[in-house]
């Protein structure tokens, strides 16, 4: 399994990539991995701002939805329209083309309340 240790990590599963004074956000390898195949991505908080461990939208998959919730304080600034015909992308590359949306951050200290690869790594057991 992947975990790419230029990303924070929640305890809900989710990533954030800071580029600057805006971000990407997705779920990681794992929680595709225990969700299964990725048929739709709902996302409805287009130009919201977003609190820290909010919800800010769902996946569903085959046989289940869960809830998405932000890593990090942002303004929810676009949706990976590529996942609108190609959800399946969240299941193949949930760290490059997978990304789900793209954030304003706002308050970057909310990374400190956010894992490191290797603390992530030892909370999903791999």
């Amino acid at each position: 399994m992947n975990f790419p240790t230029d990303l924070k990590y929640s305890k809900d599963h989710e990533w954030v990539k800071i580029t600057g004074s805006e971000a990407l956000v997705g779920i990681t390898e794992f929680a595709q991995s225990e969700l299964g195949d990725i048929v739709f991505v709902d996302i409805n908080t287009v130009g919201q701002s977003v609190k820290q461990f909010a919800l800010f939208g769902s996946v569903e998959a085959v046989k289940t939805v869960s809830d998405l919730f932000l890593p990090i304080s942002g303004k929810i600034l676009e949706v990976n329209t590529e996942l609108n015909a190609k959800p399946e992308l969240v299941n193949n590359a949930p760290y490059e083309g997978g990304w789900i949306v793209k954030i304003a951050v706002e308050n970057t200290a909310d990374l400190e309340k956010l894992m490191s690869a290797a603390e992530y790594q030892k909370l999903v057991g791999e």
